[in-house]
């Protein structure tokens, strides 16, 4: 960089990205408010919430293609080859989509495995076809987003996303009071639509970029399919992995304490923790594009991280505990009494939640920036593992309520995955200082 980096400059930097992904926060929301004002919203808030961590799931692979494209496309050669790979990995996951769709073998996941009552398992059924085109849009996305932010155009991502959001208010609200779909048939209406749209915009927007990569002349590192799929592997390994989450979670809530209600109020708590944790989610990419390759900025950044971790920390805190919560869960969230009182523990315990998002955020983008991405998978497995595990403990043995264990298991996995990357972070400081 030739300009000295700043708090100022990081900020600049950051806020647009940051401003991407709370719209994108504010999405559950808003789908989650909708749900909760139509007819059987027990019901359909649960069928939003599984579908929607049955699509998390099959996007898992293309998650990470931001980083990939924000690290790799640097001429013609580097554009063209990861535009490829993109493509490929997104017919796999829209092929494995389809194959989730097959009846026999849905309703076997959803009422053997899971066992989900029956009319959840048909609404879910009907939501996630119409979620079908979603994940191959996030990646498409996503490739054309990180050619944005190597260039530093990250106002560009958030108008995008300001298109995305107002496309999905449209669907959804057209969903709910013109065609009368069910609650979890508009949720995933508005969230197909909105990425869809959102996708389409962020080609547009790089028209100029890819028309200046298509010029540049090959760089002295060549990249390779070979140094993509070594690259990529671990960070798609990692986004399956940490994505698996979300339905095992609910795998767990169907078998637990109160089922039906932790599995309505789920969506909700995990879209107002999600609204916190973009702050973080977004820091990512800061920290690839401006570490350095001999970390000469590292000080400056883990000072912008730290106070961004006081911020997201301290607004959680505030709702979980004063009597925000009410106005967030009852008067905008449309949770009846019941509901909202059922959430404010899981609320509480996840506080701290956000502010371990930002440190992993750029735990993560140090080992990126070095091409160091296999302990990001080996912490992500240690992650998910203690996850799974204390959900076993908590629910089979304790009959803890299934919201609550969630919210303890989910506190307890990332703790251990923060804690694990320190080692190789710092090898990775102190062998490139």
């Amino acid at each position: 960089m030739e300009q000295r980096l700043t708090l100022k400059r990081i900020f600049v930097f950051w806020y647009p990205l940051s401003a991407t992904w709370l719209m994108m926060a504010l999405e559950g929301p808003f789908i989650a408010a909708i749900i909760a004002r139509l007819p059987e919203p027990k019901y359909n808030l649960a069928a939003y919430g599984v579908a929607f961590a049955f699509a998390l799931i099959v996007e898992a692979p293309v998650i990470m293609m931001l980083s990939a494209s924000t690290a790799l496309v640097k001429d013609r050669i580097s554009f063209v080859k990861l535009k490829r790979f993109v493509y490929w990995l997104n017919g796999l996951i829209t092929a494995l989509m389809l194959v989730i769709l097959i009846p026999d073998i849905f309703y076997f996941l959803a009422i053997n495995l899971m066992e989900l009552p029956q009319k959840v398992a048909v609404l879910t059924h009907g939501a996630l076809w119409i979620l079908l085109p979603w994940p191959a849009t996030i990646g498409y996305r996503r490739f054309y987003q990180g050619l944005l932010i190597r260039h530093n155009l990250t106002r560009r991502v958030a108008y995008g996303t300001v298109i995305r959001l107002t496309s999905m208010i449209i669907a959804g609200l057209s969903g709910a009071l013109i065609f009368k779909l069910h609650g979890a048939y508009v949720g995933a209406l508005a969230l197909s639509t909105g990425v869809t749209v959102e996708a389409l915009a962020s080609r547009l927007m790089t028209w100029q970029v890819v028309k200046s990569l298509q010029q540049q002349q090959e760089t002295e590192e060549t990249l390779t399919y070979r140094s993509i799929v070594k690259f990529y592997y671990p960070l798609a390994l990692t986004s399956l992995i940490a994505l698996a989450v979300q339905p095992m979670i609910t795998f767990f809530l169907g078998q637990s304490r109160m089922a039906l209600e932790s599995l309505a109020v789920l969506p909700v708590i995990n879209s107002l923790v999600f609204i916190f944790r973009s702050f973080g989610l977004s820091f990512q990419e800061v920290g690839i594009t401006f570490l350095g390759q001999n970390n000469e900025n590292f000080k400056l950044l883990l000072k912008f991280a730290l106070l961004l971790m006081g911020l997201v920390t301290g607004s959680l805190l505030l709702i979980g505990f004063t009597p925000l919560h009410d106005v967030w869960f009852f008067k905008l969230s449309g949770l009846n009494r019941e509901l909202t009182d059922f959430a404010r523990m899981p609320v509480r315990i996840l506080s701290l939640l956000p502010a371990m998002s930002v440190l992993l955020s750029f735990q993560r983008s140090i080992l990126v920036t070095h091409r160091k991405t296999g302990p990001i998978t080996s912490a992500t497995v240690i992650e998910v593992g203690l996850i799974a595990l204390s959900l076993f403990v908590l629910i089979k043995y304790f009959d803890w309520i299934g919201a609550v264990a969630a919210a303890l298991a989910l506190m307890i996995g990332r703790s251990a995955c923060n804690l694990y990357l320190l080692r190789p972070v710092s090898k990775a400081l102190r062998k490139w200082k």
